[in-house]
């Protein structure tokens, strides 16, 4: 086989990977790819890494860590391999640095064979023969004709093996699933580990791995046999419904890699704890399982389909804003700039910005019913989610429409998926057949049937928002304050922001919406919790621990971004008086920001946006006065129990050494 053909080369093993830093060493082994020419572009490829570290570690434990992603810098899937000298922190849940560096990288759209052979890598770093054989390893050659399977690994303790156990016709029966966002290596390592750990406790285990070499599912058979189901995943599991009354482990698909053992463990109790199945499972327990799993399911698609909408909403509402800052509010009605753009015109540049920002928020609602229908039902459902949003805009059922499109073509096209077809037909159902019925669908529902209704719901929505003065507007300002302070980042926080976000939908070009303030009153309302603990470890230090004080520093910064979850640490170490105090802020800084009447066109930024928001003054007192509330409850409250030790009464290590000599 040609170098071409491999999933890895002799160039693309550095068994003495200098670099201490893991941002460094990373860059090194990206360096290696690029210049086999497998990524097009190097600060590209390395910022997709980036993120998928930022979604979680990536430290397998045991010296193992597997930085990968997919990038559409990857020309074909391809792996670098680093043997760190001295180890790198990759956060492993045993704490171990990684001296094993795997760097996989997927391109978008890779095909299944390639995918596979990712999949068998991944199942394989859980063999220790494996890992031993290239910690042993002394030639790139010899790594590269390992991991690409060209001779089998050496054994040098095949009696290791041996001890374990044979899964046994009578022992436990299990089956399991396993899932990770990228689908390239937890899925796979999960399932090896669970494999193994089975065989170990004589059970038998059928694995169906969700991930991006394709997924075959568990037969029906196997199910109904089972007396256990673990499912260790990140992101949704598939026809979860198959595995209704099973006695079920759920749990983090990392937790399948490391902590195996106990996973099986658990089911086996599970199993041996729950009452004998019949034909026919009791249906009573049934129905209340599958209602608690519907409404996290839900929250889970409306937020894919904010989180995809929110970079149209920031994009389109700063743009607009510019306009309107540089050209003035009548700029919404300037003709437009195609041929009539004068380059030396400050109103043409206005009107550029202006309708840019428009045409961004013209997708805001296909977006956010797109991708709510790509949740429940992946690519299929996008072509009916995305016409269903359009529709709802050309009916003006807005984002109220396309909340209900998005579910209605994600149902929909989840249950399409599930036809039994001829052979022949099969082929077309993803591209033809069911993208044609689905949108027609659809389409015939939002024009004829649930259009009207909505749009009516969301002309009186609109109607009230604009509305909005007084006491009233000063009510909501209160409500969305509380709710965005009593969770910090939870589904309280999630839904005060989603109806923001989703309201600036009905905004348009007008300067003074009511669902701009709204937008204000919750940003103002999400900065001032962690504000507010800044300024109380700041004025009253010694009500606070060290770490608290040294988390207030990082929390001015946290606030002023608008990132609520920097008051999280202070409410965990003491929610009773850190609550309640963040929430009063909050309603003070919410209620402040509608009665001063300062709106907001960009869903997030902090301080950063303050050029663009109206009344900007009048918004900072809004904030100052939320902060100055917050901090001065914390430090009353925190007051009236034993204050925490201050640094000079905090002993140094040398003296509780000595301390504990006398003792």
């Amino acid at each position: 086989m040609s170098d071409n053909g491999r999933l890895i080369t002799p160039a693309l093993v550095d068994l003495y990977l200098a670099p201490d830093d893991k941002a460094e060493a990373l860059r090194a082994l990206a360096q290696r790819l690029a210049a086999e020419g497998r990524v097009t572009d190097l600060d590209g490829f390395l910022a997709d890494v980036a993120a998928r570290e930022a979604q979680a570690p990536t430290g397998l434990g045991d010296g193992i860590g597997i930085p990968h992603c997919r990038s559409a810098h990857v020309t074909r899937p391809s792996l670098a391999f680093g043997r760190s000298t001295r180890g790198l922190d990759f956060d492993a849940p045993d704490g171990r640095p990684a001296d094993l560096v795997f760097m996989i990288a997927a391109p978008d759209g890779a095909d299944d064979a390639h995918l596979q052979i990712l999949a068998s890598l991944a199942r394989r770093l859980m063999d220790p023969e494996f890992t031993g054989a290239l910690r042993a390893a002394t030639d790139p050659s010899a790594v590269s004709a390992l991991v690409n399977d060209e001779e089998p690994a050496p054994s040098p303790e095949p009696a290791a093996t041996a001890a374990a156990p044979s899964p046994s016709a009578g022992g436990p029966r299990l089956v399991a699933v396993t899932s990770c966002p990228t689908g390239i290596a937890h899925t796979y390592m999960a399932a090896r580990a669970l494999e193994q750990a089975a065989a170990r406790a004589g059970a038998t285990i059928h694995v169906e791995t969700q991930g991006s070499a394709g997924s075959t599912p568990l037969d029906p058979a196997v199910i109904a046999a089972a007396d256990a189901v673990i499912l260790a995943h990140d992101v949704e599991v598939r026809d979860r419904a198959r595995f209704a009354g099973l006695p079920t482990v759920d749990t983090g698909v990392k937790a399948g890699v490391n902590r195996a053992d106990e996973l099986v463990a658990e089911a086996v109790a599970l199993a041996a704890a729950a009452p004998a199945r019949t034909a026919e499972p009791a249906a009573a327990p049934a129905p209340v399982q599958r209602q608690e799993h519907w409404a996290k399911r839900l929250r889970g698609y409306l937020m894919t389909g904010v989180s995809y909408m929110i970079p149209f909403v920031a994009a389109g509402g700063l743009l607009i804003a510019l306009g309107f800052a540089i050209g003035g509010y009548t700029i919404s009605s300037a003709p437009s700039v195609v041929g009539h753009f004068d380059w030396t015109s400050h109103l043409s540049w206005a009107a550029l910005l202006f309708q840019t920002g428009a045409a961004a928020f013209a997708f805001l609602v296909p977006v956010l019913s797109g991708f709510i229908a790509y949740a429940i039902a992946d690519r299929a459902a996008l072509a009916a989610g995305i016409v269903g949003g359009a529709v709802s805009v050309t009916v003006g059922a807005g984002f109220l429409g396309g909340i209900v499109t998005g579910l209605i073509a994600g149902l929909l096209v989840r249950w399409m998926t599930g036809w039994k077809v001829p052979r022949a037909i099969a082929g077309i159902m993803p591209v033809v057949v069911i993208p044609l019925l689905s949108v027609a669908a659809v389409g015939f529902l939002m024009f004829v049937v649930l259009g009207s209704p909505i749009a009516s719901a969301m002309k009186g929505l609109t109607d009230w928002l604009n509305s909005l003065s007084g006491t009233n507007a000063i009510l909501l300002g209160l409500l969305l304050g509380a709710m965005m302070a009593f969770d910090m980042g939870g589904p309280l926080n999630k839904v005060a922001y989603t109806f923001a976000a989703g309201a600036l939908t009905t905004a348009g070009s007008v300067p003074d919406a009511g669902s701009l303030k709204v937008m204000a009153a919750v940003m103002a309302a999400g900065m001032t919790p962690p504000l507010g603990l800044a300024l109380a470890t700041t004025v009253r230090r010694r009500l606070f621990t060290r770490e608290e004080r040294e988390n207030g520093k990082a929390a001015w910064v946290l606030g002023a971004s608008f990132i609520t979850e920097g008051a999280i640490p202070f409410a965990a170490a003491d929610p009773l008086r850190v609550i309640p105090s963040a929430m009063a802020g909050s309603m003070v800084a919410g209620g402040l920001t509608m009665a001063f009447g300062s709106t907001l066109r960009a869903p997030h930024g902090g301080i950063w946006v303050l050029p663009l928001i109206g009344n900007p003054v009048l918004y900072l007192v809004a904030i100052a006065a939320g902060t100055v509330v917050t901090a001065g409850l914390v430090i009353l409250l925190k007051g009236l129990r034993r204050p925490a030790p201050t640094a000079a009464q905090e002993p140094d290590p040398a003296a509780r050494v000595l301390a504990g000599t006398a003792a």
